[in-house]
């Protein structure tokens, strides 16, 4: 039995921002002006007036549209709804997924959400959803889903990226294609409070992301991750029987333009220019990322029945994950 991708539906704005406009770039210090300009984005998305459920609700209903003009009088309607967590939920004590659940007329699907590890979730959802299906042989499609908008007001988050906004929804099935190859997940809980938004003294419209130690992002995270997304890397291609020269490309979340220098050393594998296209255009869209560069990737018609893609993931909470596909 095989577990692949039956369809994908992104949302992108059609409004972007020049990030040298971004309102709070005149109140930015040298070190985060400096960050800014070096950090490969040139614009960000924007949808203003919709909070991270609602671009999510967009994302499912445009997906659920596309199984249904696919399978005329027989929808493929997912049994399994997993939303990937947004860097803050709509609301506290409800149920944003259930949320979404509801808008979206799914309602004989079980809904869960996916949370605390940052742009990570969505390659830790396929992963379970792949181990949902090959678990259970009742469930037919599981379903994820993720909206991306900015914790507060401000999209420059020194030292680490610019966040754009965006959604994405995308379905697993038995024979899907791209089919899951190999995967690896690994978190490391020493790491959890490197980041923090102090939402419960001040309103929303204050909320600022506050790093406790950029030097131990930089250095610290980064040695870690250079050891551990080797060594997964390692594992997911020994589990398929595959080298790094059977890699047909290889994707990454849109960061900083940096970053991907970093992993390419790092692996000796270059990293598909579609996701720095896409870096320089929307910015970071946090767990979208991997999903809209698999799913444009596919869209360009460059790879072959049978090529692999290796996709790489990690977030600063920290948690990493190495995912092989084959078209």
């Amino acid at each position: 039995m095989t577990i692949g991708i039956g369809a994908i539906h992104c949302v992108l704005p059609t409004e972007s921002v020049l990030v040298r406009d971004l309102p709070e770039v005149p109140e930015l210090g040298p070190d985060e002006a400096e960050f800014l300009k070096s950090s490969g984005i040139a614009t960000v998305g924007v949808l203003e007036g919709r909070t991270a459920g609602d671009l999510a609700v967009e994302a499912v209903q445009g997906l659920l549209a596309r199984l249904d003009e696919d399978t005329p009088g027989a929808p493929q309607r997912p049994d399994t709804l997993m939303l990937v967590a947004p860097r803050a939920p709509d609301v506290l004590l409800g149920s944003d997924v259930c949320r979404v659940q509801a808008d979206t007329k799914l309602d004989g699907a079980f809904a869960f959400t996916v949370d605390g590890l940052g742009c990570t979730g969505s390659s830790a959802a396929w992963g379970l959803g792949r181990d949902l299906l090959l678990a259970d042989p009742s469930r037919q499609s599981v379903l994820i889903a993720h909206g991306s908008r900015p914790t507060g007001l401000d999209r420059v988050r020194h030292p680490v990226t610019v966040i754009g906004d965006g959604a994405c929804a995308m379905t697993l099935v038995r024979g899907g294609r791209p089919l899951l190859r190999a995967h690896r997940m690994e978190t490391d809980g020493s790491f959890h409070d490197l980041f923090r938004v102090d939402y419960k003294q001040v309103p929303s419209y204050e909320w600022r992301e506050e790093c406790n130690s950029a030097d131990r992002y930089r250095f610290d995270l980064a040695l870690h991750s250079r050891l551990r997304l080797g060594r997964m890397v390692d594992e997911a291609l020994a589990e398929a029987g595959v080298a790094k020269d059977d890699v047909a490309a290889t994707l990454m979340q849109n960061v900083t333009a940096s970053a991907y220098e970093f992993y390419e050393s790092l692996l000796g594998l270059p990293i598909h220019p579609v996701c720095n296209e896409h870096l320089a255009t929307y910015g970071h869209l946090g767990a979208m990322d991997v999903v809209l560069n698999l799913d444009r990737l596919l869209a360009r018609g460059e790879l072959r029945q049978g090529d692999l893609v290796l996709v790489l993931n990690n977030s600063p909470v920290a948690a990493w994950a190495v995912t092989l596909w084959e078209v």
